[in-house]
């Protein structure tokens, strides 16, 4: 049945697709009851910026419509990429455009089905897709290397928190009475959850961590004492933490590195002043990631 409907469905979009290409409507890849509607320049506009692209980016646009997100990066930013519809008119129409805006060499459109799209080469994911096709894609982007963004339009990825999410004015929004759009932001996360351990002028040092998504949480236990971390952060490769060892200034510390395998280079930093922080993990558990998916953990 699933099958039926997916033919049923890709070929209404196809219609509509064709009949509203001279329309502010284009519709793209859709897997769902209502056709997929293509993103306003606006609401684009901000989602690059939002993912902070740059000409040493490499996109991927699930579901690409007429080809405006990789080529407004291109053209923008000098940013690489390229996007995937079902819709071959709307494939058609992306390459042609991006011809027009000299961009072709750095923007690409496909006819594929993005579920039979590679996606381990991008920097940047953006979609605009419903939400259960978004919960069928989250374990793959969660599988991506730490560090890639995705930002979405409209649709969140069940659970699994944004990092950044706004909420804009979409003049000519052709779904929606208030024209209005939501911009969605993650950054795949890295897995720091297991037991870090290190030496210091305190004496040894241990880490544990638990995580689910990019939230964690932990205790550090020194000399003797057991403190529960905090102002916690994972943002993809990255992870700080403070902690309160002692009482008084020079008993916060505060804790920042980048997480490479089952390692973390950083700096500590006690009463402002810095040195070197290097911890290794000597115990690995699985981050946890609910919902749909039990089970999926991050590399």
């Amino acid at each position: 049945m699933m099958g039926v409907r997916l033919l049923i469905v890709s070929w209404l979009v196809t219609v509509f697709a064709v009949v509203n290409l001279g329309t502010a409507t284009v519709f793209a890849q859709d897997y769902g009851d209502t056709p997929y509607v293509q993103t306003p320049q606006v609401v684009v506009d901000k989602m690059l910026e939002l993912a902070k692209v740059s000409g040493k980016d490499y996109l991927i646009d699930l579901g690409s419509g007429d080809g405006r997100m990789i080529i407004t990066a291109a053209k923008r930013y000098g940013a690489h990429g390229f996007g995937v519809d079902l819709n071959k008119s709307l494939v058609t129409l992306s390459n042609r455009n991006a011809v027009k805006m000299g961009v072709a060499n750095r923007a690409v459109f496909y006819e594929r089905d993005l579920h039979d799209t590679d996606l381990t080469q991008a920097d940047v994911i953006t979609t605009y897709l419903l939400p259960e096709v978004n919960l069928m894609v989250r374990p793959r982007l969660l599988a991506l290397k730490p560090g890639t963004r995705i930002v979405s339009h409209d649709y969140g990825m069940g659970e699994w928190p944004p990092d950044v999410a706004i909420e804009m004015d979409a003049p000519g929004k052709p779904v929606g009475r208030d024209q209005r759009s939501k911009v969605l932001f993650w950054i795949v996360p890295t897995q720091v959850a297991g037991k870090w351990v290190w030496q210091g002028a305190a004496g040894s040092y241990e880490l544990q961590l638990e995580q689910v998504f990019q939230k964690i949480t932990g205790t550090l236990s020194v000399g003797g004492r057991r403190v529960v971390i905090d102002k916690a952060v994972l943002s993809g490769e990255h992870v700080s933490f403070e902690v309160s060892v002692d009482k008084g200034d020079k008993g916060r510390h505060e804790f920042s590195g980048k997480v490479i395998n089952n390692a973390i280079e950083g700096d500590m930093r006690v009463a402002g002043a810095a040195q070197p922080w290097n911890a290794t993990r000597t115990e690995l558990r699985d981050a946890r990631f609910t919902d749909l998916n039990p089970g999926i953990t991050a590399r």
